[in-house]
């Protein structure tokens, strides 16, 4: 299934966007419609419906997630290493002093778009792109990264604003 917008042009459309994204949130931090996670659960389902992040993977290709402590130690039991070996192997402690790759693209992505620890992948990844959490608008400086990254979240959000502005 094709993935519009076009890869290519997200950076780029996200940036001419960026403003009125921007502007867009401030008014939802102030005032959050009463149903904003319903309409954020029901945005970000029909959206998942007709996408399939193997055709993109961008995210696994241009970001790397946060590693929590319990993520360190489920994916270190994963490669049966004591978590410490995990680290030193995979990770690097950030400027906030989180855990990250060492580099990305993502050391776990595969050729076809494929993650081969899935099953056991960081809670950040699992949730990514954060469109269908709770409070929504809490996470706005996030979401203004994300729709720069993930057609995905660029469409959610393109939605969201035609339907709270009708």
């Amino acid at each position: 299934m094709s993935i519009e917008p076009n890869i290519k042009q997200l950076p780029q459309l996200a940036k001419d966007k960026h403003k009125e994204t921007k502007g867009f949130f401030a008014k939802l931090k102030k005032k959050p419609p009463k149903h904003l996670d319903y309409l954020m659960q029901e945005l970000h389902e029909k959206e998942f419906e007709r996408t399939d992040c193997l055709d993109c993977a961008n995210c696994c290709k241009t970001t790397g997630p946060l590693f929590t402590d319990k993520d360190v130690a489920r994916i270190a039991k994963h490669f049966k290493m004591k978590p410490q070996q995990f680290i030193d192997s995979y990770l690097r402690v950030d400027e906030d002093n989180d855990f990250v790759l060492q580099s990305v693209p993502c050391t776990f992505l595969g050729a076809d778009n494929y993650c081969s620890i899935y099953e056991v992948r960081p809670k950040a990844c699992s949730e990514f792109p954060h469109t269908d959490r709770k409070k929504f608008q809490q996470i706005s400086n996030l979401t203004l990264k994300n729709v720069a990254i993930c057609p995905a979240a660029y469409n959610i959000v393109e939605a969201m604003k035609q339907r709270i502005n009708q």
